[in-house]
């Protein structure tokens, strides 16, 4: 047998330090990423709904730090979470839709047609080439884990170690197929995975976004029953109940975190992927909310618990979801890509200094997917207490810029271009600061 010399033991030995987990006082913590889906920012109770009970993310909002003014770039479902799984905007994961070009009318009844399965094989490709969070914690060391809503193929393309989703449109694959089971289901398989990673002694990483309160909005009875005298129609009783049903599903994993002793090792993100207007009168969605550039589609509750790391407060200061991943890579010691453009949410200086933040619309179906600016509908900018959006010519003709003070007018219903020119230039030039399409 041949010896080796001490120079190549230290280098094994250095090696195999590298890839084991870290434990002890260098061990990174674990991390939980909780995403509503289809949820305005006021239905909480800690955000002020008097109906609505949310007590286990009011108790989340307790005790972590909680940004009232947050906001997802993107009002639609994929491009949102794909901006919060990679830091990116759309235009830069290029995402920007839910289906390819090729799918009007639904993307079930042209799964079968040859250039709307190519298309879909790209939009999965664009994030099976992203550095998403997955990947990079699983770069060091970490266990993770995919549940809920997910349009980016199996979860392993996305960079998870485990997950629900199979993501084969021949059996349904689309937006989480089998992982839209959790939480209307049952919990087990994220508290599985805690277990496992526990009892290993391994940090994890737990996408837990479940479709919720998103529609069908099939409360229990038993929920169901405490808003139908309080909601102004049955339409609206059942989405307050959903809210509700969701909650219980999250007072059941921070619970489970505190049963297995690891809350205090764990940070815990919420926040929504895009908003929601109960239409009272039918089941969907009203206008200005979802899919919109209005603050009814945008704005979320963005929330980070770390016991003993992070101080439980409120900010008031617009922050975004590409904030996310760099405040998950900063927790974990890692660094983000240079693509990356959002702030660490822990750094006070970072977030009160940022002039603004951004956010861009596409249309439900991409028109040409190398192209994003192709499938623009809108752009916009919050600075301060200013918003304005901007429609593209060429999706949204015959529209013009929009302003509001949406802290003094939250439910956007006084528009102020006319009588601020001025701050409308002045926004203008910081959207094109941003991204100017066509770039």
């Amino acid at each position: 047998m041949r010896s080796i010399s001490m120079r190549g033991f230290i280098v094994l030995a250095l090696a195999s330090l590298m890839a084991a987990p870290a434990s002890g006082a260098d061990r990174p913590p674990n991390v939980v990423l909780i995403v509503s889906d289809d949820h305005a920012w006021t239905d909480y109770s800690f955000m002020g709904h008097p109906h609505v009970k949310t007590p286990r993310i009011d108790r989340l909002a307790a005790e972590g730090m909680t940004f009232r003014r947050g906001y997802v770039p993107s009002s639609l479902c994929s491009p949102s979470l794909a901006s919060i799984i990679t830091g990116l905007y759309a235009h830069q994961h290029r995402l920007t839709s839910n289906d390819p070009p090729g799918t009007a009318g639904g993307f079930a009844r042209k799964v079968g047609d040859p250039d709307v399965r190519e298309g879909r094989r790209r939009m999965v490709g664009f994030l099976g080439s992203a550095p998403t969070i997955p990947r990079l914690l699983g770069d060091h060391g970490y266990a993770t884990f995919q549940a809920g809503k997910w349009w980016g193929g199996n979860y392993r393309d996305g960079g998870f170690s485990e997950g629900m989703t199979h993501g084969d449109p021949e059996r349904g694959g689309r937006h989480g197929d089998v992982g839209l089971e959790i939480g209307r289901k049952s919990m087990r398989p994220v508290l599985d995975f805690i277990d496992r990673s526990v009892d290993a002694d391994r940090p994890f990483f737990v996408w837990y976004a479940p479709m919720m309160p998103h529609q069908p909005h099939t409360p229990p009875e038993r929920l169901l029953a405490k808003y139908l005298d309080k909601a102004p129609s049955p339409h609206v009783a059942r989405y307050w109940a959903m809210i509700e049903w969701f909650d219980e599903t999250c007072g059941e994993l921070l619970d489970h975190l505190d049963a297995r002793k690891a809350a205090e090792d764990t940070v815990v993100i919420y926040l929504a992927d895009n908003g929601w207007i109960q239409d009272p009168e039918a089941a969907r969605f009203a206008p200005r909310s979802k899919q919109s550039p209005y603050d009814g589609g945008l704005r979320t509750p963005i929330i980070v618990r770390w016991p003993g790391k992070v101080q439980p407060r409120e900010v008031d200061r617009p922050v975004s979801s590409i904030d996310v991943l760099p405040t998950i890579l900063a927790a974990a010691g890692v660094k983000p890509t240079a693509e990356m453009t959002g702030v660490d949410l822990r750094d006070e200086r970072a977030v009160a200094t940022r002039p603004a933040v951004f956010g861009e619309i596409f249309t439900h179906d991409a028109v040409d997917l190398d192209r994003p600016a192709a499938s623009l509908r809108y752009r916009w900018v919050v600075a301060g207490d200013w918003k304005l959006i901007a429609p593209d010519p060429r999706n949204a003709p015959g529209e013009s810029p929009l302003l509001f003070n949406v802290a003094a007018d939250p439910g956007e219903a006084r528009e102020l271009a006319a009588d601020e020119p001025d701050r409308v230039a002045d926004l203008t030039r910081l959207l094109d600061g941003w991204w100017r399409p066509g770039e």
